[in-house]
């Protein structure tokens, strides 16, 4: 059956970094929603890329030593690897530095520019250097920055902008017209009221004060930024030419089926994206879908602790397919999930070696202790009592692809994959109802113990058939070891198709082994410390080198070292002036805490601000900090922080802060949180 065409695609990963398991989560949910649509009938495109571009790669290249472009080379191998791991089947693998990208991203801005929607500016107004921002006098709180509070100052900058204004009200329209094009509706509601609604400002899209992008071809001292880059790959994968020549693959599969992107970028993909797409004259994609985030289960995954959980650690530790199984039935449809060493191997136990993995494992040995793994369906039943529990199993599988089908139209993938294992727990279940052993004594019951053991076969069968899109090798050794092949999924409401006659595999293998949780824990731990220790050794002999290169102390030299590193030492002070005197019962009224962060996630409607959940004592508070440019919200979670708790709440960007993060702040506007120098509890007074 063809159902037409399917157009997936995944937001491009940022080639910053290695990804965690968190970014990973994302490649797979595409790949099993692209895997199910291709078991319908449907001809799915499936495309995935790495992000190249940007002033954060070109400060990364030049730390490590090499250009941009191997830099990029490097990462992107390693984030393909990744997909290619976790069994991803995609169809396209999009980079933005491939010459074909490139040439068309320089031809859409030149279209957009000649036909009046990306004109030439400046950014003029209050400039804020830390945040890297400019702000109108409206917009300043008591004369200063909004993000961070600091200091502004007059600034004037070239760039080029995209009239965001001209096609606002078009897209409200399509939104309110089309319910379905942003998921969940909690989303949509957000972009509504906090981006659309308002008002929308110009965007900036090109850049000078980086190389590192696709150079505007007609004004070679600026580069594209960003959002016209990246967001355009969803079209030039597949064959966009702004000249009109599009090709015949673009034109069979645009307007995108699916886009599914984290829920921290969907602004970008609900607003930005359509609204170029209507500039070009292009349609838009049918459906965005913003996924919920994977987080730390004890919100404490960072890479400054050393224990960041790669794909490749659990695949290590679980199997590839325990790992697809574990990211997809944990995400809830909306809100974030989390993710423990110690629930990974529960659920691998409970689920993938009970439930499942016995289950397959009985049902062959008994066929083989039974009857020389030779499956027959005699369609025997020795009373209405077999004949309603035989009717009961064949309700559970045969309605499974129905349910199955409703769920994955909605994208709850978890719920579908909950479905699915329902077929496998009602197979168990029919175990204990029929009791093949106790058949088994008795001779003239040898027909409807053949009976139960087909019924079951098939039962497996078909649930492996639907599990396939979700772990797909479990899925083919479920098959192989039943010594057939996958059913089709138009064939799936129709009980009885397992080969009459057919031998199974006289050895079964063990699909899943149990697990001793506290074994896997002490491996994981012992993991992360070795690599923090060789964290601390490259750190260590990092400071050492540098000691050396600025003639740092030694013997020779006496304790401070010499007279040129005490004047380095005296450059790097700050002069401060000194504000009135307070007596101690003034500072005995601001109550300083230690705080534990055990969430942090970027604030949509602000450049800079970043949103913290913050455990002092027994009660979480959320407080906002305007340090976006100098942490990312993975290196926030789980550090130890001070806190002044008794500060009264303010609202900023729409939402409410209950405290302040202490910072120290250098000459140049760098930020560094104040942290205990030695791990204090929660809620620990600061005195």
């Amino acid at each position: 059956m063809n159902r037409g065409k399917y157009y997936i695609t995944t937001a491009i990963a940022y080639t910053s970094g290695k990804p965690h398991i968190g970014n990973n989560y994302e490649i797979v949910l595409a790949d099993s929603i692209a895997r199910f649509q291709r078991k319908r009938g449907y001809d799915v495109f499936f495309q995935t890329g790495t992000d190249e571009h940007g002033q954060k790669i070109e400060l990364k290249a030049q730390e490590a030593g090499v250009t941009p472009k191997e830099f990029v080379d490097r990462v992107a191998g390693e984030i393909r690897r990744l997909c290619d791991l976790l069994n991803i089947s995609y169809d396209k693998f999009i980079r933005t530095t491939d010459p074909d990208h490139e040439k068309q991203v320089q031809k859409i801005f030149r279209k957009l520019y000649e036909q009046g929607d990306i004109y030439k500016g400046a950014y003029e107004g209050m400039y804020c250097t830390p945040c890297e921002s400019f702000w109108t006098e409206s917009q300043l709180v008591d004369g200063k920055c909004p993000d961070c509070g600091r200091e502004v100052k007059p600034a004037k900058e070239e760039a080029y902008f995209f009239r965001m204004s001209k096609y606002a009200d078009r897209l409200i329209r399509h939104i309110n017209e089309h319910p379905e094009f942003i998921q969940p509706v909690s989303r949509k509601n957000e972009m509504m009221n906090n981006f659309l609604l308002p008002g929308l400002q110009d965007l900036c899209v090109s850049r000078t004060s980086f190389k590192w992008g696709v150079p505007v071809d007609f004004d070679d001292k600026h580069v594209v930024y960003v959002w016209l880059d990246a967001l355009t790959n969803y079209i030039t994968g597949i064959g966009y030419d702004a000249d009109g020549s599009s090709s015949e693959q673009y034109r069979k599969l645009w307007p995108a089926d699916l886009h599914l992107i984290g829920k921290d970028i969907i602004r970008f993909h609900t607003i930005y994206w359509p609204i170029f797409l209507m500039a070009l004259g292009e349609p838009l994609p049918k459906q965005v879908f913003g996924h919920p985030w994977l987080l730390q289960g004890d919100g404490k995954m960072s890479k400054s602790r050393g224990n960041v959980i790669y794909a490749d650690d659990l695949a290590d530790f679980f199997g590839v397919d325990a790992v697809r199984y574990f990211v997809l039935h944990e995400m809830p449809f909306e809100n974030d999930g989390t993710i423990t060493w110690e629930l990974m191997a529960e659920r691998l136990n409970a689920d993938l070696a009970n439930t499942l993995g016995n289950l397959v494992n009985r049902t062959i040995s008994m066929s083989n202790k039974y009857f020389g793994g030779v499956v027959s369906n005699k369609k025997v039943q020795l009373s209405e009592n077999d004949a309603a529990i035989d009717a009961d199993l064949k309700q559970t599988v045969t309605g499974a692809y129905g349910k199955c089908v409703a769920k994955m139209e909605e994208l709850r993938v978890a719920d579908a994959l909950t479905e699915i294992f329902a077929v496998f727990k009602r197979c168990n279940k029919y175990i204990d109802e029929t009791e093949p052993w106790a058949l088994a004594k008795a001779p003239e019951k040898s027909d409807r113990l053949a009976t139960v053991l087909y019924n079951l076969t098939e039962g497996i069968l078909m649930g492996a058939s639907l599990l396939e899109p979700f772990m797909p090798e479990t899925a083919e050794k479920i098959a192989a070891q039943l010594n057939t092949q996958l059913r089709e999924f138009d064939s799936l409401e129709n009980f009885g198709l397992y080969p009459d006659g057919n031998r199974v595999t006289d050895k079964p293998q063990i699909l899943f082994a149990r697990l001793d949780v506290k074994e896997v824990v002490e491996k994981a731990d012992a993991m992360f410390e070795a690599r923090r220790a060789e964290a601390a050794k490259k750190e260590s002999a990092g400071a050492e080198t540098e000691a050396a290169g600025t003639g740092a102390g030694t013997a020779e030299n006496g304790i401070f070292g010499t007279g040129e590193v005490q004047a380095a030492s005296e450059e790097a002070v700050i002069d401060y002036e000194l504000k009135p005197e307070i007596a101690y019962e003034d500072f005995v009224k601001l109550q300083l805490r230690v705080g534990e962060i055990i969430a942090c996630e970027a604030v949509p409607k602000s450049k800079k601000l970043l949103c913290s959940k913050v455990r002092i004592g027994s009660e979480v508070r959320q407080i906002l900090s305007g340090i976006k440019a100098h942490y990312t919200p993975e290196q926030m979670v789980g550090k130890k922080v001070c806190v002044l708790v008794n500060l009264k709440p303010a609202k900023m960007a729409g939402l409410v802060s209950e405290g302040m993060l202490l910072c120290a702040e250098d000459a140049e506007g760098n930020l560094a949180l104040m942290v205990p120098e030695s791990d204090m509890p929660p809620g620990a007074e600061i005195c």
